[in-house]
């Protein structure tokens, strides 16, 4: 018996409960991974409940949504501070379901009018905004905090400080951006997936943009795979399993993604001070902890560890491969110039994703009496942002060159009866 895929009216039909899928599906993805890399990291010993807001929390973050810090004793004490980073793990895993279970509907489909496809995204979206004012109300908690001993534990003895920290999500900001999050997660599916349909009048796009779309991704993903492969060398021959699920599971596309940056040439700027670290390699704390804002290279890496000097070439070997894979995949006609300027642009524009997405930003400060940031151990830290601009130049840079270099022996394994450009059907 042959199975026939269903007609778009049946789709629209049914399309509420496949959003709901969809949204249900991505939500508990991300919060299985959020939470398994929180319990890893040690946050199950949390105080007063909070092991659950703090996953709620971590998923709206993952959604581009901002963590403030707060708390205080009266007026005798309190704490600031706020924390700005996308565990890029929870991220990818949200993005791949979410944006599989958008395509699903639409599959074995040559074309899709737009109304449809805004209809079937706006159903999803609808669900989304919901579940998003959800995360960001249950994403807060207030629990006490030991002052510890000397000066800061003495202050609080005397007059009887007992400060309490909190964090809460911003509902309008983590709705919005997690709104953004979700149209360019269903956005980006529709140009990376080589089978899902278009509107008609965006078919002529597919040939210079799905094939770089879809050779990013590729990029992105392997070097995931790479940095998951030597975690797991790490974690058996040195041990400390926990903390390097805790990375992987949270953080592991923030170090690899970086780590592709840095390859291509580009600098972060950065610093760590006071308690908090950096969940990555312990090299990047050593270059960052520094008194003053510091510069993270392939150069200030090469200080500490040579071994840095292997990113260039994982970088060359990766782009090289995606550039052969993306022309190999292209139709005849697009020349190797072409591939060239399309990887080229593809790239900048996933550096600048990464730059985007990539930033760090944690500060928490704790005063008694108006003495502020009494006791390193209870304030701190962590700054990292890139060089935008540079790095884009940089990836556009690569990207010419090892678009036109891997295209070159993609000629030579064109599909049997595709003719290369300018021959006629019968060779002459």
């Amino acid at each position: 018996m042959t199975s026939h895929p269903l007609p778009a009216p049946a789709v629209a039909r049914h399309g509420w409960v496949q959003a709901l899928l969809t949204v249900l599906a991505g939500l508990l993805a991300m919060g299985v991974v959020a939470a398994l890399g929180l319990w890893a990291a040690g946050a199950a010993d949390l105080p007063d409940g909070a092991f659950l807001p703090v996953v709620a929390a971590t998923v709206a973050t993952a959604v581009g949504g901002t963590v403030k810090l707060s708390g205080d004793a009266g007026g005798l004490a309190g704490t600031e501070g706020g924390l700005t980073v996308m565990p890029l793990s929870v991220t990818l895993t949200g993005a791949l379901v979410v944006g599989l279970g958008f395509l699903r509907p639409l599959r074995h489909r040559a074309v899709a009018g737009a109304p449809e496809l805004a209809g079937w995204a706006a159903r999803i979206a609808a669900l989304w905004l919901p579940a998003l004012l959800g995360l960001a109300l249950g994403a807060r908690h207030t629990f006490e905090i030991s002052l510890g001993e000397g000066a800061l534990g003495d202050l609080g003895d005397l007059f009887g400080v007992r400060p309490e920290v909190g964090f809460t999500t911003d509902v309008l900001p983590t709705v919005l951006i997690g709104l953004v999050w979700l149209a360019g997660v269903l956005v980006l599916a529709l140009l990376v997936s080589r089978g899902a349909p278009l509107p008609g009048g965006l078919l002529r796009f597919q040939t210079s943009v799905r094939p770089a779309a879809h050779a990013m991704v590729q990029l992105l993903l392997a070097y995931v795979v790479v940095a998951l492969l030597i975690a797991l060398a790490v974690a058996a021959v040195r041990g400390r399993p926990a903390e390097t699920f805790a990375v992987i599971l949270l953080g592991l596309p923030n170090v690899a993604w970086l780590a592709l940056t840095v390859g291509l040439g580009a600098t972060w700027d950065g610093r760590v001070n006071g308690p908090f670290g950096l969940p990555m390699p312990h090299v990047l704390d050593e270059v960052l902890r520094t008194p003053d804002i510091s510069a993270l290279n392939l150069g200030t890496l090469a200080e500490h560890d040579g071994r840095v000097w292997w990113l260039p070439v994982v970088a060359a070997v990766l782009l090289l491969t995606t550039a052969f894979l993306m022309a190999a995949v292209s139709p005849p006609r697009v020349r190797a110039w072409q591939h060239a300027v399309h990887l080229a642009v593809a790239l900048a524009l996933t550096v600048l994703m990464i730059c985007l997405l990539g930033r760090i930003s944690a500060r928490l400060g704790l005063s008694v009496l108006g003495i502020g940031d009494l006791g390193e151990g209870l304030s701190g830290q962590v700054l990292l942002r890139p060089r935008v601009w540079g790095a884009v130049g940089l990836a556009l840079l690569w990207g010419l060159v090892t678009g036109f270099l891997g295209a070159l022996p993609a000629r030579r394994v064109r599909r049997r009866g595709e003719a290369a450009p300018g021959t006629a059907p019968d060779g002459r």
